[in-house]
This record gives structure tokens, sequence and C-alpha cells, in this order.
């Protein structure tokens, strides 16, 4: 994020709290979890800090990167990685200080306990920042295959990757919303996150819980209410609507209701089935052992959240 660490105390808390702080005047200018020059500059969150995220516990990132993760030095002035390179390692710094840099700004200084590089691994999108060691570094590194390795050995380090990006989600859509600038996705295809042998997968996997039908014009879910479940689509076709506004559509393998599902907090959208639907309902038991036994089903669910945090935050500028 910013270049600014020094953050007041009250506004680094009221922005944790995100939505519920999100009248304040300073959103037009400044985002939350830390200081920073731009709304824009949210999507540049390729890290995960100890102090910008109160769910990040770097006790879980430790232990994954311990298990699995490659030792690295990289000397002053040496680069982790460059900006817009294609790279499939996340890093967790050990020890030194990490410049996060785009052209002739500082986006950020990663600390000793940080993440970062993260996203451009679930994604597969080019590097957003060049990462520079602004001292002397160790670091410990997961490629792709080490990633989905970790997720299986310690689920709580995917369900906290989770967690962090559905806060950053949600403080996007408080935004949005704010400035009335939420995306119309009425006319845009059908979304889909399962390919269809995971989808089958997932059905056997919750036998016990079989695809629900839903006609046409049914209410699933409604805004602001308690989340118990999350849906896959099995057949047919759901409008997600935020403020009425569709947002999402989702097709067969496309899923919604998982932020509340995972974070615990009110449903931020409501949902309607299109057309006649059958969807595969998922309580938080099934989610959890699915994390566990399937992390393909939990790295498909990160690479979602991020792609949909790219395109709200790429409505900010």
């Amino acid at each position: 994020m910013a270049g600014n660490r020094d953050v007041d105390a009250k506004d680094a808390k009221n922005c944790k709290k995100g939505r519920k702080e999100i009248d304040s005047p300073e959103w037009d200018t400044k985002y939350s979890a830390g200081h920073w020059q731009s709304e824009t500059e949210m999507e540049e969150l390729d890290f995960t800090g100890t102090e910008r995220d109160e769910i990040y516990d770097p006790a879980i990132a430790q232990t994954c990167f311990e298990a699995l993760g490659k030792p690295e030095s990289v000397e002053e002035g040496k680069s982790f990685f460059e900006h817009n390179q294609a790279s499939d390692r996340m890093y967790l710094l050990l020890e030194g200080q990490v410049r996060l840099i785009r052209g002739a700004k500082t986006l950020d200084i990663i600390n000793p306990g940080e993440i970062f590089g993260e996203l451009a691994v679930v994604t597969g999108h080019p590097r957003t920042a060049s990462a520079v060691a602004k001292s002397a570094c160790r670091a410990l590194s997961l490629d792709a295959m080490q990633f989905e390795l970790a997720i299986q050995k310690t689920p709580e380090f995917a369900l906290m990757l989770m967690g962090i990006l559905i806060n950053r989600l949600r403080l996007s859509i408080a935004i949005l919303d704010r400035t009335g600038n939420l995306p119309d996705r009425s006319a845009k295809d059908a979304s889909s996150v399962f390919d269809k042998a995971l989808l089958g997968e997932l059905t056997v996997a919750l036998k016990q819980r079989p695809p629900q039908a839903f006609p046409a014009r049914r209410t699933i879910m409604k805004e602001g209410e308690k989340g118990g479940f999350m849906y896959v689509v099995v057949r047919g076709s759901v409008a997600v609507s935020i403020k009425s506004k569709v947002v999402e559509r989702a097709g067969p393998g496309g899923v919604f209701g998982e932020m509340a599902l995972v974070d615990q907090s009110p449903r931020a959208a409501s949902a309607v089935a299109e057309t006649d639907a059958e969807l595969l309902p998922m309580n938080r038991d099934d989610f959890l052992s699915l994390v566990k036994t399937k992390p393909a089903f939990a790295v498909s669910l990160l690479r979602s959240l991020a792609e949909r945090l790219r395109r709200m935050t790429a409505r900010q500028t």
C-alpha cells in the first residue's frame, strides 16, 4: 500500500472496522489498514502485513513457510521480483526490510513477519510492483504447488488469506457504494469458479446435502442477513446484487455467499435465481472440511476472491 507507515492509531482502528466506519469524509482520499495516497492503491495490495489486518496471524504463516518454504537471501538493493514480472513465488520475510516500488514511487515497506507476493501466486497475474531489499534480507518462499500443499497441511492459512481478501473486498464495496460506482454486470456472462470435474467432486463429497431446486425469480439470500450457507451453482444462473444493482452473475460452477460464511458477518449482497436453478448448499463445517481435504477448492475460492477484488478496485480510478 502506501509509503507512509506512521498511521494515526485511531484511523487504523477505524479503517479495520471498514463497513462500520465508512461514513467518514476521509474515505474520499484514504483507505484501510494503513495509510495510503489514493483509493486505487487498494489494487496494489500484493502483500499481507501484521499491522495491516487484524485477521493476519504471523504464527500461522510461519508454520506454513517453515514446513515447505525455500530459504532465500537477497542483498541490499537487489530485487525479489520486478514489476510486471510473471512469477509464482510468495515470500515470508524473516530478516531485513523490503521496499515495494512502482516506478519511482514507494508503495510500502515490508517488515519481518510479513508476507508479500501472494496475490500474484493465487491469481497468476504479473507482479503489480517491484520488491527490492532495503537492507540485506532473509526470507522463505513458496511456489504455487508448495502453496497448495501448505493449505492442505494448515487449512487455517487459507482461511486467514480468504478473511483478509474478504475484508478488503467489503471495504472496496463500501467505497464504491459511497461514491455510487458499484459495477453493473447484468449484461456480463455468468461466472464459474469450479470446473466441471471439481464441481462433480464437491457434489460427491457433500452427498449428505443434495442440490436444492430454486425456481426462477426466487430470492435465495438477502443483503444484511446472517449467512449460514454459501452456494455452488450446479445448474441455471443466479444474479447477485448490492443495493439492487447486479454486481455478479453465477452460472454452473459459480459461487456466492462465501463471504458471510468465512468472516461470519452479515451478507454483503442479495441473490435471486435468474432461471430455474439447482444449488449445492454448504455450511461452515462442510466448508472447513473441503478446505482441509481439497486444496484445489481453497485455491479456486482464493483466486475468485482476488479477481473480484481486482475488478472492484479497478472502478476506483
